[in-house]
């Protein structure tokens, strides 16, 4: 009778696990999780001086979860460990602004919390890594962004001349945003492989401009662009590294700006800031970090390094403020960021979510906003 229950209970457990398995599998079927790289794509990608053994590969040895610490320790502290603080009291304070309205003449940058933002220069209306659904997740109920950070949707933008995608987490590439934006989007400028979801997602192949590190194209006279180094991973799913994790340039007639995406710190800042010279704005990440996993995010204490790495003359924080993926305190980034040691000619950007940034007003000043969200309602 032992024997027979024991196998009972073990094909039940076997059958069980089948079913889940046979679940997951059908569940990843659907659009958003994309497409890996075919046909054309996947030969160019094969062809790839960054491309070994089945998959993009960092220009310096990089391990998601950083040297003597195991990813069971890794996974423990980041679903059991203290999350008390990880998601604030009280709503982020943000605005809403008319941005089909804005001065076309203007030099702005607007913040839509995490690592979405938008960029006018040059009469150019440039869109980074968009995410307005209420989940950086393929599952609703994980991931969800903060009260108050989500104020922003598809239809509140202008078109868009250039839509940069830095690579295609769940937190950067967004399935319903980049769908509904897809009317409004002249070009999309994207690293290698990226391209496939895209694709896949009903856009005009001639509309995706796809690039891999130490590329440069000139989509239209006076507009550069230069697909750079980053330190990450990629992946929409199980299988990771298909496609390439990229930092970019953008030099137009009146900016010359640089999109980090994710990246651990790595000397190809210092090799970036060397080939450049000056940059007027560098956006680098400044949270979900850990030192669990500090070679594939930047610390903010390394941010600012990077920032001197870069010759950069403004800094812009993202990554932070709307969604939760690490273990620190969600005030955590902004506070470390305005107290680390930096050059004193370096302007730091911490503007709250919505606000129209004027990029040649040096003398904005900005207010400590992370230290006055508390358990009562803000107004927006």
């Amino acid at each position: 009778m032992k024997k027979k229950w024991i196998k009972r209970m073990l094909i039940g457990g076997l059958t069980l696990i089948g079913v889940m398995a046979l679940g997951i599998f059908i569940y990843m079927q659907q659009p958003k999780f994309g497409r890996h790289p075919r046909g054309a794509r996947l030969e160019r990608i094969q062809k790839s001086p960054y491309y070994k053994d089945g998959q993009f590969q960092n220009q310096i040895p990089t391990t998601v979860n950083t040297e003597g610490v195991s990813s069971f320790e890794m996974l423990w502290n980041f679903f059991f460990g203290d999350k008390s603080r990880r998601t604030p009291p009280g709503p982020i304070p943000s605005v809403k602004r008319k941005l089909h309205e804005l001065d076309a003449s203007r030099d702005v940058l607007v913040w839509f919390g995490h690592s979405s933002y938008f960029i006018q220069t040059g009469g150019k209306r440039i869109l980074v890594d968009p995410v307005f659904s209420r989940a950086a997740s393929p599952v609703s109920f994980t991931t969800k962004a903060f009260a108050g950070s989500n104020v922003y949707a598809a239809d509140d933008l202008p078109d868009i001349d250039y839509l940069i995608i830095t690579h295609d987490h769940w937190d950067h590439l967004d399935y319903e945003t980049v769908l509904k934006l897809k009317p409004k989007v002249g070009k999309v400028i994207c690293s290698l492989g990226v391209g496939e979801h895209l694709e896949y997602w009903g856009f005009n192949p001639e509309q995706i401009l796809e690039m891999q590190w130490n590329e440069d194209l000139s989509p239209e006279a006076g507009i550069e662009v230069h697909c750079l180094t980053a330190r990450h991973f990629s992946g929409r799913g199980l299988v990771r590294n298909r496609s390439l994790w990229a930092s970019f340039l953008m030099e137009t007639p009146t900016l010359r700006f640089y999109v980090g995406g994710d990246s651990g710190y790595g000397p190809h800042f210092a090799e970036i800031g060397k080939r450049f010279g000056k940059i007027d704005l560098a956006i680098l990440e400044d949270g979900q970090y850990d030192l669990h996993w500090k070679n594939i995010h930047l610390m903010p204490e390394e941010g600012l390094k990077a920032a001197a790495d870069l010759n950069t003359r403004r800094l812009l924080p993202v990554h932070n403020s709307k969604f939760c993926i690490s273990n620190h305190d969600w005030n955590d980034p902004m506070r470390r960021i305005v107290k680390g040691e930096r050059s004193p000619d370096l302007i730091l950007l911490t503007p709250i979510i919505g606000e129209i940034v004027d990029i040649r007003d040096d003398a904005h000043v900005f207010p400590q906003w992370w230290e006055s969200v508390t358990g009562k309602e803000t107004g927006k």
